[in-house]
Order: C-alpha cells, then sequence, then structure tokens
C-alpha cells in the first residue's frame, strides 16, 4: 500500500480527532478541521507559543541536546519555515500557520517525516519524569508501549545518554504491524476501534531500529520486545520500573499494559497513559483497573489527551 492510499485510509476511518488539511493549489491557503477534543482554539503568534517547546536559556550542551532532539523527533527543527502536513494526496511542506504548528505542538496532526506524533508538550513531560526520577534516584528501567516509528522512546534513549545513566535500559514494546483487531466480545469498549487496517499505524521493527540508529541511539540499554501486549509484556514480569508510558489506544491493550506492568513499578515511580482523555476506552481501561487496585494517586493532565500518576504519591498540600 502506497503512502497515499494508506493516508486516505487514515482520514476516512479514524473516529478520533480527525484532522484534514486541504490546500489551494498554491498551498497558500489551508485549514484544519478537527473534531471534538481536537479543536485548536485560535492561531498564536510563534513569538508566544508555550516555552516547552521552543529553546530555554540552554546555558550548557545537555539541554542544548535535549532541545534539538525534541525538535528533531517533532520535524520542528524547521519551524515556522516548514512544516509536514499529511493531506489526502500525500504529504506537503508547507510554511505553517500558527494553528499548524500549535497542532504538532500540542500531538493532535498526523505527521508524515517526524518520528514521533505525541508533540512536543508531552515529550516534556517526559523530560521532567525522567529527570525527577534521577534526580530522587527512584529505581527501575523505563518502557514505553506502543512507539510508532520510535520517537518517544528514542528520547527516553536519549534523556538517559544525556545525564550519564549506564544502568537502566529502555523497553520498546510493539506489535511492529500495527493495531490489534478488537475484541468486542471480551472488550465492548473497543467495538469501534478496528484500526488494524491502517498501514500508516504499522511501522517494521527494522525501521525503528534504523530510526534510533539515525540519532546514535541503539545500543545494548535498549530492548525491543516484538508481539502482542498479551504475549510479550508477561516476559518482563520480574522486571523493576520507574516509568510506564503506555500507548496503546485500546481498553485491551491499554489493560494488558497496566497489568503486566503496573505490580512492578516502583514508589513513586511515574506511569503516563498517553490518549486518557482522547480516546474513550483507554480512559475506561484506566478507570476500571485504578478502581478494581484502589489506586487514588492523583491524575495529572498534561495536555488535551495525556495523564500522568505517581505510584503511591502523597498528595500535596
Amino acid at each position: 500500500m502506497t503512502l497515499r492510499s494508506a493516508t486516505r485510509q487514515i482520514f476516512r476511518k479514524l473516529p478520533i480527532g480527525q484532522h484534514l488539511a486541504t490546500a489551494s493549489r498554491n498551498n497558500l491557503e489551508r485549514r484544519v478541521i478537527a473534531a471534538g477534543p481536537a479543536v485548536i482554539p485560535g492561531e498564536p503568534d510563534l513569538a508566544v507559543m508555550p516555552p516547552e517547546w521552543r529553546s530555554p536559556s540552554l546555558s550548557e550542551p545537555r539541554m542544548l541536546y535535549l532541545d534539538l532532539l525534541k525538535k528533531s523527533l517533532t520535524f520542528m527543527t524547521y519551524a515556522p519555515n516548514f512544516l509536514d502536513l499529511a493531506s489526502a494526496n500525500g504529504i506537503r511542506l508547507v510554511a505553517p500557520s500558527g494553528t499548524e504548528l500549535n497542532a504538532r505542538v500540542e500531538g493532535r496532526d498526523f505527521p508524515f517525516l517526524a518520528d514521533t506524533m505525541v508533540g512536543l508538550k508531552r515529550l516534556e513531560n517526559l523530560q521532567l519524569c525522567v529527570e525527577s526520577i534521577l534526580a530522587e534516584n527512584i529505581p527501575g528501567d523505563l518502557i514505553e508501549c506502543g512507539v510508532w516509528r520510535g520517537g518517544a522512546s528514542i528520547f527516553l534513549r536519549g534523556l538517559l545518554k544525556a545525564h550519564g545513566v549506564v544502568n537502566r535500559s529502555i523497553g520498546v514494546a510493539d506489535s511492529f504491524r500495527g493495531m490489534p483487531s478488537p475484541n468486542p466480545r471480551m472488550y465492548p469498549a473497543d467495538e469501534r476501534l478496528n484500526w488494524q487496517p491502517l498501514t500508516y499505524l504499522a511501522v517494521s521493527l527494522e525501521q525503528v531500529q534504523a530510526n534510533f540508529k539515525r540519532y546514535g541511539l541503539l545500543d545494548e540499554q535498549v530492548r525491543f520486545l516484538k508481539g502482542w501486549f498479551c504475549d510479550s509484556l508477561p516476559t518482563m514480569s520480574g522486571r523493576q520500573w520507574s516509568l510506564i508510558r503506555l500507548d496503546g489506544d485500546l481498553y485491551q491493550s491499554t489493560m494488558e499494559g497496566l497489568t503486566h506492568l503496573y505490580p512492578n513499578l516502583s514508589p513513586h515511580g511515574y506511569i503516563i497513559i498517553d490518549d486518557y482523555y482522547g480516546i474513550s476506552a483507554c480512559r475506561q481501561a484506566v478507570d476500571d483497573y485504578r478502581k478494581a487496585q484502589g489506586i487514588s494517586d492523583e491524575l495529572v493532565r498534561i495536555d488535551w489527551t495525556g495523564v500522568y500518576w505517581r505510584r503511591d504519591r502523597p498528595a500535596e498540600i
């Protein structure tokens, strides 16, 4: 299947926050049509864009590297001059509007060239979590479940590299062949979430490994877990985690990640749910698990869709 036909499928079938980009023949007119939670108000000027994606003071090489890595993974190195936008006719490189830049910052669009679609805000959250883990010496490795092209996992490895950490590893868990077919008999919340035919979401293990290599971050501290979560995650039952990032979308995938990984999350460790507010099935799985396990730790909102909480963390007064 070609990229163009895959894109057409995405725009036709995705039931959440559909992002349609249309252009005039000279690409001077652009508009974003969004549904549900993907409505983006206003068109902020680039000069007043959120500071979490603009360069901070960057007084040391480590901060310069991490800032550049975030922008490279989201294909925002060239903003505001160029941005890769998906459309029904394939890829377009355009001078983006403020709304289009904001969509990339917030992870609301479907990029063609970027290595992640989570946006800069959720990458910034990853950085804050990892640096908290290191500062507080919370034990355990880090894992992402549902990685697409590997961008967020690449950023996790870059964070460990930048901080000189050699005693923690990154788990990269994915089917590497797209989304599973829903099983509505066992998981009724997934009934309408049949994204398995969307080849845009299917990125091979070899391609993800090549993406790690392009950034110079493919090494022995990265462990790839290929397969459906029900098969791959139980093999990690004896490992301790300081950070778990779940991006499986479906009720089934989210529940499997929680069931197999959360029991071994260290006290004060972080668990991040990418699609809590964006996909109702994902939110239901999280709520069901928290209720069943008596988890009352505060849910902290990251952006329009993502949340995290810290295990057994007393509420701050």
